[in-house]
């Protein structure tokens, strides 16, 4: 069998095949297809079936069809704009083929008079009389085959038309044969036993396309564990990197246990110890920690930080925005506020002499907790001795982001990334294979939960009664709207228009953010809610991550029914941190869809971000988790974490057994090029050596 020549052919650019030119390359290019593998991996969105053959007195208007005409006549108008016609005809009747922007040259040439010629494209009628206007496909009579047959219709750019795609993919395909096996035997036994080539070849030959064809789960197996390799190489070249132990007795940590006021969960204990574990070990961690919305996973990265303080290292904490770099920072001073620690916040509004201030510092090592956001990585923040990076809210970060981080304070930093976006578990090894995973699912005995309710718009005047109640004991409201502005084409309420409804009914203390405000503004306004200046604040789903305001105890979500059953997980978070119960109404528009019902019905019974999560899924389908693309999760051309669970579950427990030898490892090399993942894994070699 023949391996390296296949290879090479399919890493080769798309000008090197026969008809490629600059246009063509360049429109290519729209699609993302540079490579000759590209092409393959553009499988088609549809069919054309061109058997559709009739004579002239049977066409039907609208309808694509095979027609087998004479050519009689040709009428070139001296006039410049009009079309170019040819007039067909067979022995029922006749027919116009129309062309603009076609030379007379280039029609006497495909069109020969007095021929019998074979076309295919769209029945329209015009003056009373049939047509069709820039035919897909004009053949001699000799090549009837080539047209009447089910063709593969692809997603393509304007100027690049099925004809020409179809030539190109074909010239392909002709090359493809078979090559060396990756898989071993009970692997491709469990995915059909089907290979490589025969699944490409068969996927690109015009038969229906199901997800769950042993042709479609080839490729789709091949894709998961392309990923996961390349997850596991990152895995491995992190695991090269040894530390020196943190040694503590956790005298420290077990100080700030006695100053919080509530008892640990089982879940925060345990995940304490594998943290600590990781921190004891000799091997650098990069570990995420999954915990939905209020399950206390600051309270665990400070017990945790303890232990790196303690060992004599200093540690730092990144959030994403000054306003969570406060709230970590004043959390920070509550806790450790029994011990001699140093903890400083540091953010880019930091007024310049404090800044050099904590800066010299840092570099002497007074300073032992640093807070603050992206500043924090300024090239002018030097540590005498940084052992751990802490970052909240991490969902903004890529494998290559992970690796260089990984880097910095040196060979003796440990990793902690936090996020608050519970992640089915399907996903879970495809996007953080590189990285230990901890999870927190139980939440602090001290939170009461949140009560969800549904309420149909009509019955607006409820809620608003009930929100003034509930201002005068003393609780806050956010009301959250999908739009900024009125849409006439949508019919969603607009936070703008909302704002001044309520700025009405309740004078001065109604606030609104939304995207576009700068975010100065936008931290102005969160600032004048969290210090109860107003009690009601209008926002679009800017308010969805991070913050902690502990009076807000009410969320009013409008047009509930158009969000994602996560992104509502994730807004209902917002309130219900305090000591006090939470209300979450969902306002909804009737005649609600089924699925609409369903997503409704599951928020209102249970409070779990991670069942959410799967429901989501399966609900939406996984690229749009929650409700809108987050950075980071992976676009599959042919995984599907719904319909292919079963792979995702098998390539979870083979990544191992490839990951333990480098012979199986190689064994894979051609799968990486083909999915361009050989480039990423030697980028990620370069970042690491």
């Amino acid at each position: 069998m023949i391996h390296v020549n296949i290879e090479n052919y399919l890493n080769k650019n798309v000008s090197t095949l026969k008809g490629v030119g600059n246009k063509i390359k360049n429109l290519l290019k729209k699609k993302s297809i540079d490579k000759v593998s590209d092409l393959l991996l553009n499988l088609p969105q549809g069919y054309t079936d061109r058997r559709n053959y009739k004579k002239l007195n049977e066409l039907e208007i609208g309808k694509i069809t095979t027609i087998k005409v004479y050519i009689k006549k040709y009428n070139f108008p001296r006039i410049r704009n009009l079309p170019n016609k040819v007039i067909c005809e067979d022995e029922t009747g006749k027919i116009d083929i129309t062309f603009f922007n076609s030379r007379e040259g280039y029609i006497r040439k495909i069109l020969p008079i007095n021929q019998t010629m074979i076309i295919s494209g769209k029945i329209n009628y015009f003056r009373n009389k049939y047509q069709i206007t820039n035919p897909t496909y004009i053949v001699p009579e000799s090549k009837e085959n080539y047209i009447n047959q089910i063709i593969p219709k692809y997603s393509l750019t304007e100027g690049l038309t099925e004809k020409i795609y179809r030539k190109l993919i074909e010239q392909v395909l002709e090359k493809i044969i078979e090559i060396n096996e990756w898989h071993d035997t009970e692997t491709l036994k469990k995915i059909g036993n089907t290979s490589w080539a025969q699944s490409v070849k068969f996927l690109h030959s015009g038969k229906n396309i199901d997800l769950n064809s042993t042709h479609y789960k080839r490729l789709a197996y091949d894709e998961i564990i392309s990923n996961l390799l390349v997850l596991s190489q990152v895995r491995k070249r992190i695991k090269k990197f040894k530390k020196n132990k943190k040694k503590t007795k956790n005298t420290l940590s077990k100080i700030l246990e006695k100053n919080f006021k509530f008892s640990l969960t089982l879940d925060q204990k345990r995940v304490i110890n594998e943290i600590g574990t990781d921190l004891k070990s000799e091997y650098r961690m990069l570990r995420i920690l999954q915990g939905d919305v209020g399950s206390g996973k600051t309270i665990v990265a400070f017990i945790s930080a303890a232990e790196v303080i303690e060992s004599g290292y200093q540690v730092a904490m990144m959030a994403p925005t000054e306003i969570l770099a406060r709230q970590h920072y004043q959390l920070a001073k509550n806790i450790f506020k029994s011990t001699n620690i140093n903890i400083e916040l540091y953010t880019g509004k930091s007024e310049s002499n404090v800044k050099k201030d904590i800066q010299k510092k840092t570099l002497n090592g007074e300073v032992n907790l640093l807070i603050g956001t992206h500043a924090l990585f300024q090239k002018k923040v030097i540590f005498k001795k940084l052992g751990y990076v802490i970052i909240d809210e991490q969902h903004k970060f890529g494998v290559k982001q992970r690796i260089e981080l990984s880097k910095k304070g040196g060979k003796e930093c440990d990793i902690l990334l936090m996020s608050a976006t519970p992640i089915p578990r399907t996903l879970v090894m495809t996007l953080y294979g590189d990285m230990d995973v901890s999870r927190i699912i139980e939440k602090p005995k001290n939170r009461k939960g949140v009560i969800t309710i549904s309420k149909p718009e009509s019955k607006v005047n409820e809620v608003l009664l009930f929100i003034k109640s509930q201002i005068t004991k003393g609780n806050q409201i956010f009301w959250v709207c999908p739009l900024i502005k009125e849409s006439k084409k949508l019919d969603y309420s607009a936070a703008i228009q909302k704002y001044s409804f309520l700025s009405k009914l309740f004078r001065d203390k109604v606030g609104l953010i939304h995207g576009s405000l700068e975010k100065d503004e936008k931290e102005k306004v969160l600032n004048l809610f969290l210090k109860k200046k107003i009690d009601i604040l209008v926002s679009t789903t800017v308010i969805e991550v991070g913050i902690d305001f502990p009076k807000a105890n009410v969320i009013i979500i409008e047009n509930s029914n158009k969000f994602g059953l996560s992104q509502l997980h994730q807004l209902r978070g917002r309130i219900g941190r305090g000591e006090n119960q939470g209300t979450c109404i969902l306002l909804y528009k009737k005649n609600l869809s089924d699925n609409a019902k369903k997503r409704l019905r599951i928020l209102k019974s249970s409070n779990d971000g991670f069942l959410i999560a799967e429901e989501d899924m399966k609900l939406r389908g996984y690229g749009d988790i929650l409700g809108y693309q987050q950075s980071g999760i992976k676009n599959f051309k042919f995984a599907d974490p719904i319909h292919h669970k079963d792979l995702f579950d098998m390539a979870e427990k083979n990544i191992k057994k490839i990951e333990g030898s480098e012979n199986n490892f190689k064994k894979y090399e051609f799968l990486l090029k083909l999915f361009d993942k050989a480039d990423v894994i030697n980028k990620i070699n370069n970042i690491t050596s």
